[in-house]
Parts: structure tokens; sequence; C-alpha cells
């Protein structure tokens, strides 16, 4: 498939449902995922309209939610989406959480938008179409060197293997703490893509990669100028293991420093 502009135009629709829902919902009642995760009612609500809508008014794509899993039919073509990417955030009162929509095709991104509701900006791209915020174009920046970047970390893992992959993530931000400019950690890898891409933000890593978290923001920086990869290098995936991303002239300083961090001592 080459054209996406109907299927951006429903993608914003759907979107324009979720950011109305986080707008006038509260958190109501939290489910546990696990050690110290949750989903809010908000959460669900959200994925269960987009669920119907998407499936409504594109009956040929299948659906993946994070809470609720897949769908329909879609062989080729899946959205992703996280309902409210940074819901820890969400259900503190915090602004900086997100609704994120991806369009994967063959376990590439080639469509995202991503809102934030309380911070009023919507972010949104397809392949070969460009970056935008609220209809403007956006582009990366072009840093060159970590020492004048400001990087942004993904979160902090949870659940029963958290100490050993906290200890690789401790390690990559005490070695990014000494050799970039700053060091951010906002909760929401949603924000932290779309973030890249509209130059507000240098460099991001996340030593994990789920398609809901991801699909929208890695096409929105990749429009943008942004190069995303995996832990070795390779161009990123739904399948990836890790998300790394910054300008092509910053990426192979950055992929070094995380790679010997991460490594077993």
């Amino acid at each position: 498939m080459t054209g996406y502009g109907e299927l951006l135009s429903v993608a914003h629709e759907a979107v324009d449902l979720a950011r109305d829902m986080m707008r006038t919902l509260r958190p109501g009642v939290l489910t546990g995922k696990g050690d110290r995760d949750m989903a809010s009612e908000v959460d669900f609500a959200i994925e269960r309209r987009l669920r119907a809508f998407l499936a409504e008014r594109t009956p040929g794509i299948g659906f993946l939610g994070e809470e609720e899993g897949t769908s329909g039919a879609g062989d080729e073509l899946t959205w992703s989406l996280d309902p409210v990417d940074g819901t820890v955030n969400f259900v503190h009162g915090s602004p900086l959480c997100a609704v994120s929509l991806g369009l994967i095709e063959r376990r590439r991104s080639v469509l995202g938008i991503i809102d934030l509701p309380f911070l009023g900006n919507r972010y949104a791209a397809a392949l070969g179409h460009g970056a935008h915020v609220d209809g403007e174009p956006i582009r990366a920046t072009r840093a060159v060197d970590l020492g004048e970047a400001l990087v942004a970390l993904g979160d902090f893992a949870v659940g029963p293997d958290a100490g050993e992959q906290n200890a690789h993530r401790l390690a990559i931000t005490a070695a990014l703490a000494e050799r970039a400019q700053r060091v951010r950690m906002f909760g929401s890898a949603a924000i932290d893509l779309a973030w890249l891409a509209h130059g507000r933000l240098d460099a991001f890593v996340m030593l994990s990669n789920k398609p809901w978290d991801t699909s929208a923001g890695v096409i929105i920086a990749r429009e943008a100028g942004a190069q995303l990869t995996d832990l070795d290098g390779s161009t990123h995936t739904a399948d990836s293991e890790a998300t790394i991303g910054s300008s092509p002239e910053l990426l192979p300083e950055l992929l070094d420093l995380v790679r010997k961090a991460a490594s077993p001592r």
C-alpha cells in the first residue's frame, strides 16, 4: 500500500474520540497488571471505543491494543493503539500522557498520530508525507555532539526481572550523565518520540519495544528526519527489542555508549 491519506483521516477521527475521553473522564478504578503496573478505566474505555470505530471504518485492517490484545483480520496492516501512554502520569494528574495510534504494515510503522490532550498538541505523519504538529511541518535536530544533546530515557522496568533489567538502565543513565548535556525521563514513550521529531529532544533510548508504545512515534520521528534503530543498529521494526533514536550523525556515538554501558561486566 502506498497511499495513506484516507487512513490518516480515519486515524484523526479515532484519536479525536480518544482525546475527548481523556479530557472528560476520570481515571476510575485501577486494574493491576503486575508489579507496580496498572490500567485505568479510561485505558479500557478508549481502547474498546477505538477498536469498534476502526473495525467499522476499516474492516480489513487488524487491531492491536495494549489492554485487550488483537482482533480483526490484518495479515499486512494492523492498527496499534496505546489508549493512554503514560497511565501512571495520567492517574497522578500529570499532563505528560498521550494517545498513540499507529499503523503497521509488514512489521514497519507507516502512519502515526500522537495526541497530547492536556498540552494541546497533535503530532501526525504518514510514510513519505513528512511529520507535522498541529498541521505545521516539523524537523528533528541535526545534533552531532552528545555533549550538547538533550537525551530522554524510557521508564525503568517493573516486574519479576526488574532488578536485572534496571541494572542495565542505571548503567546507561550513569554513562549518559557523564557525556550528555542533560538526561530526562518523562514517562511516556509517545511523548519522547514526538518531541524527538519536534526537535525538543536530541535523542531517545528505551530498552524495550512494544508496538503500541512505538508504532506511531517511530514513523513521526522518521518522517521528521530522525533515525530509529534496534540496539544492534538494525532498522527499527515492530519486532525490535529496543528503541534508539537521534539524528543520523549522532546515532553511532549514542549506540556505542548504550551498548558498552548495557554489556555484562
